[in-house]
């Protein structure tokens, strides 16, 4: 199986774990930035940071205890992505759904 193949097999593990993947780092740099501007900033890759994961902010924002620090909801929606991660792949191994490493000989 080429490598190409292993891509296009299992596109139903790799564009969910890529699109997670995004949205992880994009927690990261909200984190970061929003560490340094504020809230309602016209910086243009702030904003695209609050869009891309407002999605899953809003939520853990509403389920954290309001005893946090509003600059720790991104890091903390972070470890659900990773959650969230880790689950989908559990679950699509366990299904025999992932890409296994081949044998050389």
């Amino acid at each position: 199986m080429g490598s190409q193949d292993i891509w296009w097999s299992y596109w139903y593990f790799h564009l969910p774990n890529y699109f997670l993947s995004l949205v992880f780092y994009c927690l990261f740099g909200r984190f970061i930035l929003g560490a340094f501007l504020p809230p309602d900033s016209t910086n243009y890759i702030y904003r695209s940071f609050r869009w891309l994961t407002d999605w899953i902010y809003r939520p853990v924002a509403f389920i954290t205890p309001s005893a946090m620090p509003a600059i720790l909801i991104a890091p903390i929606a972070a470890f659900w992505i990773v959650a969230i991660r880790v689950v989908l792949f559990m679950v699509l191994y366990q299904l025999g759904l992932t890409p296994r490493p081949q044998s050389t000989g």
